[in-house]
């Protein structure tokens, strides 16, 4: 900042409260800097999302502290996967890494713990500040603040450093120049409860072939995937995805398809409109690092903001989480360095940390998605792969991301392909 701007009202401001934002503010907090977490809407609120968590996103919150012996936290087995006239159960992998199990928590207060989590670490969290854009330093062009609407009036926030942590369409990065990757995939997921029996299974159920019944009787195999993810309140989490590597992407109305996947399953299951909760909602998921760069000039970006969904399986809480907490240790590291040239060079290797770390990763998912995108490939691999137990626990290792450094023969081959392959 110039001799003559004003003091700042943090060292850092952190744009979103959702799982990255709250994870960079925590993390932040805890090496002793001040924080001004900003979010736009109010606890408790909506998040469309399978409100499942993998083990990846359970290891975060344990570091964090977060107590998910509590009550409305459901845990759950592994994965029961259907296709291909199949269905098994898939067991979380048992690593020295990560937890042996899942958990299900509604986005509607996972947010609003994670939020609330930050504050006793000494977070300074703000509701109803829309922000609006960047503040920039006259001199060097750097991000020195937030421009936002609280009330209905425009206020203006200042600090050292701002990160992105705003979602898929974030603001601050369009105005800083960052658009997306056109060659990256784009995911689109719907989903709505439903009060069913179901409510309390001990398995995240995946269904790799969605089927539609006709009239007539004569079925059709339509895109994407569907999931049905117990939430232990009575109600079940039921949805489905689509990649935009399918051909169907741009030509389909999702909540109709949604409405004619579910009118084939077992009645028992009670998945009837009239046992609707709310109204079926729909979002975007940017995958694979698809907005780049992850810092300029003063502004990091984290999560959904710099495109950090795993293209595999669509997981987002998991990446959000890590990459706040690689941000917050660059930030750390940045903020404490002696000269302002020093601090920018840590920053500027911060985009390199994400790849060494998710970038190989990635472009492998990119590679899949892009095959499944074609006719035929997704009911090859669900045929001739399903009914092999040890390639499906391979599978589920490489989709989940979950492998031990030194781990067994298939972690050593995953953390090999990961490794060789060109980041994302």
């Amino acid at each position: 900042m110039s001799e003559s701007a004003p003091a700042p009202d943090a060292d850092v401001i952190v744009v979103g409260a959702g799982p990255a934002g709250s994870t960079t503010a925590f993390y932040l907090a805890q090496a002793g800097f001040d924080v001004l977490l900003l979010e736009k809407t109010r606890f408790p609120r909506e998040k469309v999302c399978g409100d499942g968590l993998t083990p990846r996103a359970v290891k975060e919150l344990i570091a964090m502290g977060v107590d998910i012996d509590a009550p409305g936290w459901i845990r759950n087995k592994g994965l029961r996967v259907v296709g291909g006239g199949l269905r098994f159960e898939l067991a979380w992998p048992e690593l020295s890494s990560y937890p042996d199990f899942g958990l299900v928590r509604t986005r509607r207060d996972f947010d609003q713990i994670l939020a609330e989590n930050t504050e006793r670490a000494g977070v300074t969290l703000l509701q109803g500040v829309n922000v609006t854009g960047p503040v920039l330093d006259e001199r060097s062009g750097h991000v020195v603040g937030v421009t936002a609407k609280k009330d209905g009036e425009q206020v203006t926030y200042r600090s050292r450093l701002v990160v992105a942590a705003d979602g898929n369409s974030t603001r601050l990065s369009l105005a800083m120049g960052l658009h997306k990757r056109e060659d990256r995939p784009m995911g689109v997921a719907v989903r709505t409860y439903y009060t069913s029996p179901r409510h309390d299974d001990d398995w995240l159920e995946i269904w790799l072939e969605l089927w539609d019944t006709e009239p007539d009787g004569s079925s059709r195999l339509l895109p994407g995937y569907g999931w049905v993810f117990p939430v232990g309140d009575g109600t079940s989490n039921v949805g489905l995805g689509l990649l935009n590597t399918s051909e169907a992407f741009q030509n389909i109305d999702y909540r109709d398809l949604l409405r004619r996947w579910v009118k084939n399953m077992p009645s028992d299951w009670e998945f009837f409109e009239e046992n609707m909760t709310g109204p079926i909602r729909g979002a975007a998921l940017p995958m694979a690092f698809n907005r780049q760069p992850h810092y300029t000039r003063g502004l990091l970006l984290v999560g959904d903001s710099g495109g950090m969904i795993n293209p595999f399986n669509g997981e987002g809480i998991a990446y959000a989480m890590e990459t706040g907490r690689i941000a917050a240790d660059a930030i750390t590291t940045a903020l404490s360095a002696p000269t302002a040239a020093q601090r920018e060079r840590v920053l500027r290797a911060y985009p390199q940390t994400l790849k060494d770390a998710f970038g190989g990763y990635f472009t492998l998912g990119r590679l899949f998605v892009e095959a499944i995108g074609r006719p035929g490939v997704m009911g090859f691999l669900t045929r001739h792969g399903l009914p092999h137990p040890t390639l499906m626990r391979f599978a589920m290792k490489l989709l989940a991301n979950l492998t031990d450094r030194r781990g067994d023969a298939s972690d050593r081959i995953i953390n090999a392909l990961s490794k060789v392959t060109p980041p994302a």
